[in-house]
């Protein structure tokens, strides 16, 4: 076979990941180079798809109808667990609804998930593990006109904008502040939250916010800081003297 087919065949199967030998071969016939399909597939080579591609696929075609839905615990400095529900919508990380509570139960968390979304603002889909904490939304959900879609067993990249969302919670709030109670750690998700949407910028959204905070231009006066989260961060700003 001459070379230049070889490399078109190994061209084409590169740039068309989703292609099998039966495809390439078809697209080689219309070109008017007639070659086997079992020729194609040697030529090919073998390839090493990705097993995360078609559910990427659909993060992505589904993005501004999906909200994903994560518990994460926090210990008090009595050593008791409180437990945060986070719903975040995936269109701009947004954080649609927080709750807490020491002792997370299924009616619980449909509660919540009612309070969260008016029957006319309800994603498409929710995204969410296989914790026993949402085995109770099948009514809820139907009645919403939400479909639950369940993340694979011990596979958080399944989830990952919720994920990543309780890992910088961790990381930037409760890895340095101990609550007291139930009661802190609710202050400290309304704090971080509020900070995480309206001040925390994100390389996902092109440096914004996911409430896109305005750029203000050496005309509008000098930076000041503000603090954040009791301190641990800031937003800057420019104030007119």
């Amino acid at each position: 076979m001459p070379a230049d087919v070889r490399a078109l065949i190994r061209t084409m199967a590169a740039s068309n990941p989703r292609w099998g030998a039966p495809r390439i071969h078809g697209e080689l016939l219309k070109l008017g180079i007639d070659v086997s399909q079992a020729t194609v597939a040697k030529y090919m080579g073998r390839r090493h798809r990705p097993p995360s591609q078609t559910w990427r696929t659909f993060l992505s075609n589904h993005v501004g109808q999906i909200v994903a839905a994560d518990f994460f615990v926090v210990p008090t400095v009595t050593f008791r667990l409180v437990f945060v529900l986070v719903l975040l919508a995936h269109d701009r990380r947004r954080i649609r609804h927080v709750a807490v509570t020491a002792h997370p139960t299924a009616a619980w968390t449909a509660q919540h998930l009612r309070e969260a979304f008016p029957w006319d603002e309800a994603p498409r889909y929710l995204i969410h593990d296989r914790d026993h904490a949402f085995d109770g939304l099948g009514a809820t959900v139907k009645a919403m006109d939400i479909e639950e879609v369940l993340t694979a067993p011990h596979a958080p990249w399944q989830n990952p904008f919720v994920e990543r969302f309780v890992g910088s919670a961790r990381r930037e709030c409760f890895d340095h502040l101990i609550p007291f109670n139930e009661a802190g750690v609710r202050t400290l998700m309304t704090r971080y939250s509020s900070y995480y949407e309206k001040a925390r910028t994100h390389l996902a959204l092109d440096k914004d916010a996911p409430i896109p905070r305005p750029v203000m231009p050496p005309s509008e006066g000098n930076i000041v800081a503000i603090a954040e989260v009791g301190g641990l961060h800031h937003r800057y700003e420019r104030r007119a003297a």
